[in-house]
């Protein structure tokens, strides 16, 4: 895969940044980074473009990240893309939640560019 285009939904603008930057040194170098500050947003970017990888937080104002996970699948708008959550250690059910909904996998705030690598690269590289 050449150019991975990949889907941050969060309602911070630093912390997109910091997870565009965590993904760029986990060595996807070759990433077109789309932002959402909401799932709301993400639906709709979702509904225009084709992405490769999601990662949305869970906690965020007019749609949190798990009613974004349920609602790419009711709305089939993202097949077989994987979709990873980014939680604080207190969300341990809604993770599990999360992982109900469809997500394939989380990484917890704080975060390393070396956990962003474990969590993300096997779902873009399976068998890898």
């Amino acid at each position: 895969m050449s150019e991975i285009q990949a889907l941050i939904v969060d309602d911070s603008s630093v912390m997109r940044k910091i997870v565009e930057r965590a993904l760029r040194q986990a060595g996807l170098e070759s990433l077109v980074v789309h932002e959402a500050g909401s799932g709301v947003e993400g639906l709709e970017l979702l509904k225009g473009r084709k992405v490769h990888l999601i990662l949305s937080d869970i906690n965020m104002p007019s749609m949190d990240g798990l009613e974004f996970v349920r609602q790419i699948q009711m709305q089939n708008l993202a097949p077989g893309v994987p979709v990873v959550m980014i939680t604080t250690e207190s969300s341990e059910e809604h993770v599990r939640q999360a992982i109900q909904a469809g997500a394939q996998g989380y990484i917890r705030k704080p975060f390393t560019a070396e956990q962003v690598k474990e969590r993300v690269v096997s779902l873009l590289n399976p068998g890898r």
